[in-house]
């Protein structure tokens, strides 16, 4: 099974005109982006810049189609990996609700936030803990950016 989805990956990796480091990277993403919109559930996160370069630099100075179509099966066996849920954004998860509904309730007594009593709960809640896992992950990203740029 593994080897007919590599394959199916492969050709659609080969179908796309690749003759620079960009060109490649792009395709990577889409055959990412591919599956993660095939598969209901869980994702698989994209592999770092410096991953796909170096893969880059071996799949073009590869003899033959053979030894390109392994090159590209083994890097992507070493990088899908299924993205995981923190600790930070499973706790956003379960602190905003509560949190929201009393930031709200709150927010109600003040004369200068009437504007808050005419947004209905079911709405208010919902968005608040979206921004709250958004704001959540995109910080983490870029404090994991900022690592992997140090290392």
């Amino acid at each position: 099974m593994l080897s007919l989805v590599m394959g199916t990956l492969h050709r659609q990796f080969i179908q796309e005109d690749i003759n620079t480091l960009e060109e490649f990277h792009f395709a990577i993403l889409d055959i990412f982006n591919t599956v993660n919109a095939a598969l209901p559930g869980k994702h698989y996160d994209v592999p770092l810049p410096k991953e796909v370069q170096a893969c880059y630099d071996e799949w073009r100075g590869a003899a033959n189609e053979s030894e390109k179509k392994e090159l590209f099966i083994k890097f992507m066996k070493k990088n899908v990996n299924i993205s995981k849920l923190d600790d930070s954004t499973l706790i956003a998860g379960i602190v905003t609700p509560p949190a929201a509904m009393a930031a709200k309730k709150a927010g109600e007594s003040l004369p200068q936030l009437k504007l808050i009593k005419t947004i209905p709960d079911v709405i208010f809640i919902p968005s608040a803990t979206v921004l709250a896992l958004v704001s959540v992950k995109l910080s983490r990203k870029m404090f994991l950016g900022k690592i992997a740029d140090m290392k």
